[in-house]
């Protein structure tokens, strides 16, 4: 390596605030031989001519588009190298993470829309899958309510995913649960019977598609709906005492499971 003065190119200090590199990156490009600096001062401290300095740039150049050090060296010196068709490859690859990103973003648009508003479709949609006694505001109050919540979280997070097709099998699972407990009731089934306790578990399967239920959350919920003016009117309108109903076939099923449900938390 010839010898130079100490005015003489660039330190690896100056070209690395130049370029904007660390010198842990020039250093490593001079071991491997990818750019070396051509000169070397008095006192052995190596520098970078304009030369050394415009083979850096195309090699930053390089980097930022994504090849890999082995690729950079070959587009850099090997005359027979394809660069039109390194570039337009790495073009490809960069069109392809654009494309992931760009995914990756709707996804946590939609999440972020499903943790602050629950369902993820319009009021018509709504009511067309959950029938005209589902209030549209109903989300809005459950978010109030229960935002804070990790069972919000985890009602978003299903959300999220479910498009009106998913929330219609949801819709018609529920409908169907309903149906058999208004039936169920009109048969005289009893609190604390098989069929009784065969209808409290199936509501726990059904409702799992909102979050996982625990039978103290249960009892907890049948309570709301027995109490809250909305989801009263809702199970009293399939038919007229069913909210009561249903609480007591589900405070029956606790107690066979070791649950007091005057005492029972939500947990």
């Amino acid at each position: 390596m010839p010898d130079a003065t100490d005015t003489d190119g660039l330190t690896v200090g100056q070209v690395s605030a130049r370029l904007g590199v660390t010198v842990r990156a020039l250093h490593h490009w001079d071991e491997i031989g990818l750019a070396r600096p051509s000169l070397r001062t008095a006192a052995g401290y190596r520098l970078y001519t304009a030369g050394d300095l415009e083979r850096l740039h195309r090699i930053v150049v390089y980097r930022e588009i994504g090849l890999g050090l082995d690729r950079i060296r070959d587009v850099l010196d090997d005359s027979a190298a394809d660069v039109p068709g390194a570039l337009r490859a790495q073009r490809a690859q960069v069109a392809e993470r654009i494309d992931r990103l760009q995914r990756l973003g709707a996804g946590l648009d939609r999440m972020i829309d499903a943790h602050e508003r629950g369902l993820l479709l319009t009021a018509e949609q709504q009511a067309e899958i959950f029938g005209p006694r589902w209030d549209p505001d109903w989300p809005a109050q459950a978010r109030r309510r229960y935002g804070d919540t990790a069972q919000w979280r985890q009602y978003a997070e299903r959300s999220a995913s479910r498009g009106p097709e998913e929330w219609q099998a949801v819709a018609d699972a529920m409908t169907g649960f309903e149906r058999a407990l208004g039936e169920a009731m009109d048969a005289g089934v009893a609190p604390g019977s098989p069929e009784a306790d065969q209808l409290v578990e199936r509501h726990r399967e059904v409702f799992a598609s909102y979050f996982p239920l625990t039978r103290q959350m249960q009892v907890c919920l049948a309570r709301m709906y027995e109490a809250d003016p909305g989801f009263a009117a809702h199970y009293d309108g399939i038919r007229p005492g069913l909210a009561a109903w249903f609480r007591r076939i589900v405070d029956a099923c606790a107690r066979a499971h070791g649950i007091d449900p005057d005492t029972a938390a939500w947990e």
